[in-house]
């Protein structure tokens, strides 16, 4: 007894290493996604380093709803695979103690993740997303430049249409800009203006939009009337007040809702259309990833034995592999659960049924001392990626 608990100790703080080196990287990787638009924010918006880093740190728990569960999956192969190739497996077998005792550190491990992935898809992820389109809203609302984009209609503010062809950030112009007010009752007024200015006052949330050298189109359809003004420069002032109200005041996205919440919305809607549907997906997918911490650690343990036979970095490949397959089939899920073909709750746990399906056959191999002939696997992989290799510079 005294050797198992040992040997558990050791295998479980062996995971712990390449799990936090497996979350790092990953989350670096996804932050260099980000990156373009990170350092957009920092050079041409002025945005402050605080506000930047603030943005980031709501952003992530949404990385690491699929970061965590990959991490554990790659952790409890790496961790067996290095303990294969030292032979420490066949040592510990040599001790007495089969596979299956070598389960309670990785369920352990597993169920770690479990905790700390639900932590973030039922809690996490909610808060973040809530907080990031409040400061979103308040850096629109004090730099309204960011909120703007080239060659869109801006129907921000009630009453009038904005359109820039192109956006001047570090000279603060605005190019070939195009207006629609129809703030005046009866009355509808064109803008056109080949440059402008943006002025702000951002503690009043109001914007002056200073134009030079256009022309402004006026239309009264009861009166049937019209007229047009050349004019050197005209100012146009927009109210952000209004839009802060809305704002403050608007229904929670699926993402924002509390599980209390969700289910309050799926009970009150009477039909089950598409936002039923989203709902529902929104509400399963709180719980069904969490689990996949389990059911992927479990696949991932038989796997880190049986790659002895094989390199190492085939194993990792093989992880990788298996962490795809669960992806494209959580997806496809998704996919067909928001257009009705069935019901949102099959697809969000058959990714993870497939999993521990798999999980379970190659762990009742391993612990018989069945060769799940990963080998071959590697063999056929490789004539495959040769064969791609010809055929390619000869298409």
């Amino acid at each position: 007894m005294k050797l198992n608990s040992i040997i558990n100790r050791y295998i479980l703080k062996e995971m712990f290493s390449p799990f936090s080196i497996n979350i790092f990287v990953f989350a670096f990787l996804f932050l260099m996604t980000e990156m373009v638009k990170i350092a957009d924010w920092i050079v041409n918006y002025n945005l402050s380093l605080w506000a930047v880093l603030t943005i980031i740190f709501f952003t992530m728990p949404s990385f690491f709803v699929f970061i965590i569960p990959m991490s554990v999956m790659l952790s409890i192969l790496l961790t067996f695979l290095r303990l294969s190739s030292d032979n420490e497996i066949v040592a510990i077998k040599s001790c007495g103690m089969s596979i299956y005792g070598l389960l309670p550190p990785v369920l352990l491990f597993a169920v770690l993740g479990v905790i700390l992935t639900a932590f973030m898809t039922l809690y996490g992820v909610p808060k973040s997303k809530a907080s990031l389109e409040e400061m979103s809203l308040k850096l629109a609302a004090s730099n309204m430049d960011i909120g703007l984009k080239e060659r869109t209609f801006n129907d921000a503010f009630k009453g009038v249409m904005l359109y820039v062809n192109k956006i001047d950030v570090r000279n603060r112009k605005l190019v070939d800009v195009f207006i629609e007010d129809k703030r005046k009752p009866d009355i509808v007024s064109t803008v056109v203006a080949p440059e402008g200015r943006l002025i702000g006052e951002p503690q009043k949330y109001i914007y002056h939009l200073i134009l030079s050298n256009g022309t402004i189109h006026q239309t009264n359809p009861k009166e049937r009337s019209a007229n047009s003004i050349q004019f050197n420069t005209y100012t146009l002032s927009l109210d952000f007040r209004k839009q802060m109200a809305k704002a403050a005041s608007r229904k929670k996205d699926r993402l924002e809702m509390t599980v209390a919440e969700l289910q309050q919305y799926i009970k009150s809607r009477k039909h089950k259309d598409e936002d039923y549907n989203r709902a529902k997906i929104a509400l399963h997918q709180r719980f069904s990833i969490p689990l996949a911490c389990l059911t992927l650690g479990l696949l991932a343990f038989p796997l880190g034995i049986q790659s002895k036979s094989t390199r190492r970095s085939f194993g990792l490949i093989l992880c990788l592999f298996f962490f795809l397959i669960y992806y494209v089939l959580l997806t496809a899920g998704y996919s067909f659960g928001k257009s009705g073909a069935y019901p949102p709750a099959i697809g969000l746990w058959v990714p993870n049924v497939v999993t521990a399906v798999i999980g379970l056959y190659f762990l009742l191999q391993t612990a018989k001392e069945k060769s799940l002939r990963l080998e071959l696997v590697a063999n056929f992989l490789q004539q495959f990626f040769n064969r791609f290799r010809r055929s390619k510079p000869a298409s």
